[in-house]
């Protein structure tokens, strides 16, 4: 599953790169999609890649949890309100999916050391994106928001703790967002890949019911925080 929507990612990205190339790179390039920026809403999807981390915050000094992470994919749609000439809301929910392994120090066994963290995140970011003035068919940006991720995985609901192998977070979490993208502007789309960091504001961990848990009770806080490269088509 993941090799085919890799590949679909690429198949995506290089068709509007190559959109993009024989325009921008023309004898005689042209100004495409002249009029744009002019509309006041419009939409779009994006498809992407992620790598998510647990900042992980301890009560006392001692060995770290080392988080071992992996590449996700992501998928979504863009909803895009100018607010001035140079500024604009958007609105980017979407479908996040990854993985995280904890290893946990102190254990002799695997099946007590390692938790397998998978993640099945609905994304909601609320983000302000501040556009450089256009040169030819090329506009560089920064963004910036808030976001809230309702986690489908948490296993919130579980009355198992770790204990029983099952690794619990809270379902809902909120965040910061900052990135920078390029918006490129084709003869019919514009193709805008972007990267950004994310980043978590509240402890997300469900503590074991043992108050001396040896996979919780250490723990002051477990955040999470992440890196998106996205694929914005317009």
């Amino acid at each position: 599953m993941k090799k085919i929507v890799v590949l679909i990612l690429l198949t995506f990205t290089l068709n509007g790169f190559s959109q993009f190339t024989k325009s921008m790179f023309s004898k005689d390039p042209i100004i495409n999609l002249e009029n744009f920026q002019n509309k006041r809403l419009y939409f779009g999807y994006y498809l992407g890649f992620n790598s998510y981390d647990f900042k992980i915050d301890y009560k006392t000094v001692g060995p770290d949890i080392q988080v071992k992470k992996t590449t996700g994919f992501n998928v979504g749609i863009v909803g895009d309100l100018k607010l001035h000439e140079y500024i604009n809301l958007r609105f980017e929910p979407g479908l996040y999916y990854t993985k995280r392994d904890l290893y946990y120090p102190g254990f002799t066994k695997k099946i007590d050391a390692l938790r397998e963290v998978n993640s099945t995140y609905i994304h909601f970011p609320l983000l302000l994106k501040f556009s450089s003035l256009r040169t030819g068919n090329v506009r560089p940006y920064i963004e910036g928001g808030l976001s809230t991720t309702l986690n489908l995985s948490s296993n919130s609901k579980s009355i198992d703790d770790n204990l029983e192998q099952r690794f619990r977070v809270k379902p809902w979490t909120t965040n910061y967002e900052l990135g920078f993208g390029i918006d490129l502007f084709s003869e019919y789309f514009i193709f805008s890949p972007s990267i950004r960091g994310v980043f978590g504001l509240k402890d997300e961990l469900i503590r074991d019911k043992d108050p001396n848990s040896p996979w919780t009770s250490n723990i002051e806080s477990i955040k999470s925080r992440a890196v998106f490269i996205n694929f914005t088509f317009h």
